[in-house]
């Protein structure tokens, strides 16, 4: 780092920032005035470096990725007088992280994006293990930090006005280790990481998909029930009836509609009424168009406004014949709603089959991929709600023209929802 080059800099930025950005800084006071310490922090545009440094009342040292210095000399030299060091990314970079050890062993400060990469739009993403690993082999400190509103400054080479708020939690501490194995690494960043989100939710950032509510225990409902659970996530799967609540509970199967097929731990097979929507941050309408007028009427006052609704409907909704997510948006006070098309529950539930994601929202968009992604599906996403719909009615009626010839009904590929 250049000392003056870095000072200069930031004399010029912070002002800029607080005017271009109205700048809030939330959580100073939890920065380490002397010593090592270690930032971890979300990473959603090349800003975040500098309007985090502003948060400081010290230098700050942070990784960028290598292809930045090779793109122009006057670049590299740059990016290394304000403290940026190469890091490659989606690879286990010894030199970068013996860089990092050598600066807090000094007694420096050293910011880390645990994504790996910029994750926009939505929920944060899942953070690799080298910030714990690093919090081991120092002993550093490590403070959490969250920015929010970066994404949304940048168009092309243009840089616009924009609310940008950063948030510093409390500093974490762990026994220094010689070699950390892999897995007490993941551990701290596991104990990070949370700390991270926290900070992100509180300056109202999209929070991660944790619990959700299936609606309508057909193959379609419960398929993506263990795709979901698969994922991660707590599913409550709402049955029609108590009684076949009680069944695919006893038996752990659902075997009148997905035969063969064991729910993990994380499916819970309830009675739909029972399910209590409010806790939920995901609720999935997998039910037949003709009854999603019932099952809004009977649960959609339930649904919160903070979470985000999937329909699974295939065809129009009666009597006036509306698109599944129309109708829905309609009569729900859900953040959004988006639709979900597929091969059936069958495909849906092997890895690697093909689905095609639809919202408008696209923070709300880019949650649902990241969970189908994590669930082993191959996802296709798109803005064209409408097109996917359509796509799935036109494949209905066929089906219904070829039964009433006699004809074998033809097959719904998700390619044909992909060209839509």
């Amino acid at each position: 780092m250049n000392p003056l080059v870095y000072w200069i800099v930031r004399a010029i930025l912070q002002p800029f920032f607080h005017v271009w950005f109205r700048l809030g800084r939330i959580g100073r006071e939890h920065i380490p005035a002397a010593g090592p310490v270690i930032l971890a922090s979300n990473h959603r545009s090349f800003l975040d470096p500098f309007v985090i440094a502003v948060m400081a009342r010290r230098p700050i040292y942070f990784v960028a990725k290598k292809e930045l210095f090779g793109f122009h000399p006057v670049v590299s030299w740059l990016l290394s007088a304000l403290g940026a060091f190469p890091i490659d990314r989606g690879a286990s970079d010894q030199e970068s992280m013996a860089t990092a050890r050598a600066i807090l062993e000094r007694g420096d400060v050293v910011l880390m994006f645990p994504e790996g990469t910029r994750i926009r739009p939505g929920s944060l993403g899942r953070p690799r293990r080298g910030v714990g690993r690093l919090a081991l082999e120092t002993g550093a400190p490590v403070v959490p930090v969250a920015v929010i509103g970066t994404e949304a400054v940048r168009r092309g080479w243009r840089i616009r006005p924009h609310k940008v708020r950063i948030r510093a939690g409390r500093a974490l501490t762990f026994p220094k280790v010689e070699r950390p194995s892999p897995a007490l690494a993941g551990a701290v960043t596991d104990r990070i990481w949370p700390c991270v989100e926290l900070q992100w939710e509180w300056l109202g950032g999209l929070p991660r998909l944790h619990r959700a509510a299936v609606i309508g225990a057909g193959a379609w409902g419960t398929g993506l029930a263990v795709a979901l659970a698969r994922a991660g996530l707590e599913v409550d799967l709402g049955a029609a009836s108590a009684e076949q609540a009680t069944r695919i509970g006893r038996t752990g199967r659902n075997d009148a509609d997905l035969p063969g097929v064991a729910l993990p731990d994380g499916v819970n097979a309830v009675p739909a009424a029972r399910i209590e929507l409010e806790h939920h941050d995901l609720v999935v309408l997998a039910v037949p168009a003709h009854a999603l007028p019932a099952v809004v009427a009977a649960h959609g006052g339930r649904i919160p406004a903070r979470a985000g609704v999937l329909v699974l409907a295939r065809g129009l909704v009666p009597p006036a014949d509306a698109l599944p997510t129309a109708y829905v948006a309609e009569r729900v006070r859900a953040r959004a709603v988006g639709c979900l098309a597929g091969p059936g529950a069958d495909g849906a539930l092997a890895d690697g089959a093909a689905v095609v994601a639809a919202a408008e929202d696209g923070p709300f968009l880019a949650q649902v991929a990241a969970v189908l992604r994590a669930a082993g599906l191959d996802v296709t996403t798109t803005r064209e709600v409408a097109a996917v719909q359509l796509a799935g009615t036109m494949a209905s009626v066929e089906a219904a023209v070829a039964a009433a010839s006699g004809a074998s009904a033809p097959t719904h590929r998700p390619g044909r929802s992909r060209a839509a």
